[in-house]
Parts: structure tokens; C-alpha cells; sequence
């Protein structure tokens, strides 16, 4: 039950930065309730697609689908009358990062996938929703800039696979996870934090 709902708080999340992504578009309420649903399935959709699991996940339970679509509308009528959009949509994409990059590593370890997979299909489903969102908009992709995007995901989903394996009888591992590829999150986009300037690819 705690997976199903982190998932959806997940979509939730990643369907907001989907409709303020798109604020400054002049778009009309189909093509943002449309980019905010494509934003929060788009994800998890891939990760289904690469492990051929017998149905998509929103396809088998459409109560995701339903959330996306909601959560769309009502931010659609509600982000007009807050003023720090850009705020709001850094806290719930980093939000939305830490939720589905857990959920994807615990259900894929759940389906019997070894923890390299589980990690590495946890990051994809993090960062998938957040490059359509992006690309769609023609916003520069975070997972392409400077601060940490991806190695948060990456060090949120080895550490639900290291509690996994050491404390699996745990019932906040997830909880723990997510809280650390948040708060690392929160801290590269206040503090700028990025790796040093030897691990940084520069054209000369």
C-alpha cells in the first residue's frame, strides 16, 4: 500500500511540472492537461515497455491515470494565482524525481530483477518523465545541467537496495530512500552543487 501510494503521489507531482512547465506557452487546457499526463506516466511507461511486463501499469490500474489527469486539470486553474512558479516546480520535480525513482527500484526488485537492473531502471523511470516534460516545452533538460539530477536518483535507489538486502522487514525503507534523493535534490538547486570541474565534460 505504501508503494501505491507514493506512486501516485509521483504522478501528482510530476504532472504539476508538466502544466507549469508549460505556462509561458499560450498552450490551451488539452495540450497542458496532455503534457501533464505524458510528464507523469511517460516514466514509468518506458520502464514497463524495456521489461516487458505483460500490461503498462497505468493500463492495468487506471486509478494512475485518473490522478494524472486531475492532477493536471487543477493545476491547470491553480498555478495561475501562485507567483513563484519556479519554485513550485523545482520542490514538486524533485518531489516527483525521489517518488518514482523508488517506487520503479522496489517494484522492479519485487519482479525478481537483480538490483543492477532495479537500480538502473529506478533512474531511467526518475529522469524519463522529467526529459519528455522538458523536450516537449523546449526547456533545457535538468538531467543535462551542472547540478546534481541523476546522481541523486542513482544514490536513492542504492539505498533502497542496500536496506532491501540488509533490513528487508523494514517498512520505511522507501521512506528513507525518497527523503535522500529529495533533500539532496533540494540541496543542489539552493546550494548549486555539482561535481568539480575535473569531472565535467568542457569543449576547449
Amino acid at each position: 500500500m505504501l508503494l501505491y501510494l507514493l506512486g501516485m503521489f509521483g504522478i501528482a507531482a510530476f504532472a504539476i511540472t508538466g502544466v507549469i512547465s508549460s505556462g509561458k506557452k499560450d498552450m490551451d487546457l488539452f495540450s497542458v492537461v496532455f503534457l501533464g499526463m505524458v510528464t507523469s506516466l511517460g516514466g514509468g511507461t518506458i520502464r514497463d515497455a524495456v521489461l516487458s511486463v505483460e500490461t503498462v501499469y497505468w493500463v492495468k490500474d487506471t486509478s494512475y491515470l485518473w490522478v494524472a489527469f486531475s492532477s493536471s486539470v487543477l493545476a491547470f486553474f491553480t498555478v495561475r494565482f501562485i507567483e513563484d512558479r519556479q519554485t513550485v516546480f523545482h520542490y514538486a520535480d524533485s518531489f516527483g524525481l525521489a517518488l518514482f525513482t523508488v517506487v520503479a527500484t522496489e517494484k522492479v526488485l519485487n519482479l525478481g530483477f537483480p538490483p543492477t537492473i532495479a537500480i538502473t531502471m529506478g533512474i531511467i523511470t526518475g529522469v524519463a518523465g522529467g526529459i519528455i516534460r522538458d523536450v516537449l516545452s523546449h526547456r533545457p533538460p535538468l538531467v543535462l545541467g551542472r547540478e546534481f539530477y541523476a546522481t541523486p536518483a542513482f544514490l536513492g535507489a542504492l539505498l533502497l537496495v542496500l536496506l532491501e538486502k540488509n533490513v528487508p522487514t523494514h517498512e520505511f525503507n522507501s521512506i528513507y530512500a525518497v527523503a535522500l534523493v529529495f533533500i539532496l535534490r533540494v540541496f543542489a538547486i539552493h546550494k548549486d552543487l555539482y561535481y568539480p570541474s575535473w569531472l565535467l565534460y568542457k569543449k576547449k
